[in-house]
């Protein structure tokens, strides 16, 4: 495992405590790297926490910062109701980016592709908690969340994109995203920043949708069109994609930085019943040709696709977050930049079944605090 370039109990203690000094028990610092540990152990609340905390004893809990008992839950709600929920996801945000530059690339992928989805904590809004949805970047090779924004209940994704652009790195980027944030606006920022997109365009941008879909029915005279067919068997099925490029409208359509459409076709049979899905969606890209064939314009979208898999279902499977009803202050965005960042940190170390990861570090909690930068000897 690659060291980390700072350790993250050295970012928690780089944030500032809101509270008064007198009548405080607890470092923020070890409170933050309690919770953190907990969540790589596979706790899921701020109780379980709590409970983590009373379940290794005094030496862990001095390791971690402390000098009296561990905190309660009613402790830790106080203080994840009211921690600064911006200055805590941009500290552990820049931490993410630094990790990024560890992760080696490969030569089919040099550039770092970052995917931008949204995610609503879905019993915490069944509570009346505000800003429940969350608009994330993530990092396609990793894993790492690297910010995340809440919605607020009256505006949407496309307004506060651009808040979310100004608190990371595009230049040099590719940046991947679902029809939602397929927006003249969202193309223009990225490209203005020296980044580069791959959108997936829907009824949404009827006029662009119209235009992709009559390149690849009739194509234009002299459009040298480019193909790759993948076929992946597995889970009971077999699934094959599809992906045509074009730079059939380079020149004609004034969308910003247009370089290439694509048009990806899916097909998936279910090898028991013999049951047929089909699938055909189209999309445009600021990459051209030269620096991304059909194969790398296919891995960046599936590579989009699959944040749903590396990150919000183990969210919600691994830590149970859809069915978390925590709802006060910031409580909500606090846990889930938590849980995003205990799966980051176990998949930059490695892990790709992270319940099973969660599972061993629960029986070696002292590796949990080696993660963070803590050493510990049992």
């Amino acid at each position: 495992m690659i060291t980390q370039p700072h350790r993250l109990i050295e970012v928690f203690s780089d944030i500032t405590d809101f509270r008064q000094s007198r009548g405080k028990r607890h470092p923020l610092s070890a409170i933050l790297g309690l919770a953190c540990c907990a969540m790589l152990c596979g706790y899921r609340s701020y109780s379980a926490i709590a409970e983590w905390g009373r379940n290794y004893g005094t030496d862990m809990a001095h390791a971690l910062g402390f000098t009296h008992p561990t905190p309660c839950a009613a402790t830790l709600h106080t203080i994840f109701r009211s921690i600064d929920r911006e200055a805590f996801e941009a500290k552990v945000g820049a931490w993410a980016e630094s990790l990024v530059a560890t992760v080696p690339a490969v030569p089919e992928a040099p550039e770092i592709a970052i995917a931008v989805d949204g995610k609503t904590l879905r019993g915490s809004k069944k509570q009346g908690a505000p800003e429940t949805h969350l608009l994330s970047v993530l990092t396609h090779r990793g894993g790492l969340t690297l910010t995340q924004q809440a919605v607020a209940a009256k505006t949407n994704e496309i307004t506060e994109v651009e808040t979310v652009f100004g608190e990371i790195v595009l230049a040099g980027r590719i940046v991947t995203m679902d029809a939602l944030l397929t927006q003249r606006q969202v193309a223009q920022t990225i490209v203005a920043a020296g980044g580069d997109y791959v959108m997936i365009v829907k009824d949404n941008q009827p006029e662009l949708k119209a235009d992709i879909e009559l390149v690849f029915t009739l194509p234009p005279a002299g459009d040298r069109q480019a193909h790759v067919r993948t076929v992946d068997i597995g889970h009971g099925r077999i699934e094959t994609r599809n992906l045509t490029t074009s730079e059939a409208l380079v020149g004609y359509s004034a969308w910003p930085g247009l370089a290439q459409v694509f048009e990806v076709g899916r097909h998936v049979l279910i090898q028991k019943t013999g049951q047929e899905r089909v699938e055909v969606v189209y999309g445009v890209t600021s990459l051209t040709s030269e620096r991304a064939t059909p194969g790398r314009v296919l891995d960046l979208v599936r590579g989009h696709w699959s944040i749903e898999n590396k990150s919000h279902w183990v969210r919600d499977v691994t830590f149970d977050e859809d069915r978390s009803q925590v709802r006060c202050g910031s409580i909500p965005q606090v846990m889930a930049a938590l849980r995003n960042t205990a799966i980051g940190l176990l998949r930059w170390a490695g892990h790709t079944n992270i319940a099973a990861a969660c599972r061993r570090l629960a029986a070696q909690p002292a590796q949990a605090l080696a993660l963070i930068g803590i050493e510990f000897e049992n």
